[in-house]
């Protein structure tokens, strides 16, 4: 927004979204706030029509940045839910990749989609047993990410997986580390910064190279 272009937030509940919808009142006509339940296919095709009546007939999107995700907490191994994996892929993979393809069209070509991942999507750098639903959902993530990015690439589109670091969000939890804007900046800079080498590849939040 503050290089005057118009953003659309889309979330589940924009009625119940008090934080963005104030956000959306000091920016009028800049900020809209759509509804987008990424896992549904439904919810997913809603957005691609209303796109239009937002942002005008023949409104092209620069960005599209995939930040939905879900984590399952207490995950105990002998105790891991069929329903909580097959959630997290569809939340975390399965939803991002399917976004992607639906507004692919509305894309400028050159265009940019970045896919919020995890430094615990990292196989090589696994240690421990530890969320194995978001762990496994945004590795499947980050692969569809170099499958989008092949697919475009022939547009010039770059598409990034990015791990924002450990955020002082409500996810994050108490011990995180990096502040919001600090990671919000740097997720800015990296996108901005990118080029049709670097699509496919999964960096952090300083634009770092990270192990698949």
């Amino acid at each position: 927004m503050a290089g005057g272009d118009p953003v659309v937030a889309a979330c589940r509940q924009p009625g119940k979204a008090t934080a963005l919808n104030a956000l959306a009142a000091e920016h009028p006509g800049r900020l809209h706030v759509l509804p987008l339940d990424v896992a549904s296919a439904r919810s997913r095709a809603e957005l691609v029509r209303e796109l239009p009546l937002v942002l005008g007939d023949d409104a092209r999107l620069d960005w599209l940045v995939n930040n939905a995700g879900v984590l399952h907490s207490g995950e105990r191994f002998g105790h891991v839910k069929e329903a909580i994996l097959e959630d997290s892929l569809r939340v975390n993979a399965i939803g991002p990749f399917l976004l992607g393809q639906a507004l692919a069209p509305m894309l400028v070509d050159g265009g940019r989609i970045a896919n919020l991942s995890t430094i615990m999507a990292s196989i090589a750098s696994r240690t421990e047993f530890r969320s194995p639903s978001y762990s496994a959902s945004k590795a499947a993530q980050n692969m569809l990410t170099v499958q989008l990015a092949r697919a475009l690439a022939p547009r010039g589109i770059v598409v990034l997986a990015l791990h924002p670091g450990w955020v002082m969000t409500e996810m994050g939890g108490g011990q995180a580390t990096v502040p919001v804007p600090d990671a919000v900046q740097g997720l800015l800079r990296v996108i901005e910064g990118s080029g049709p080498g670097q699509s496919g590849r999964f960096l952090d939040w300083r634009g770092e190279p990270l192990p698949w």
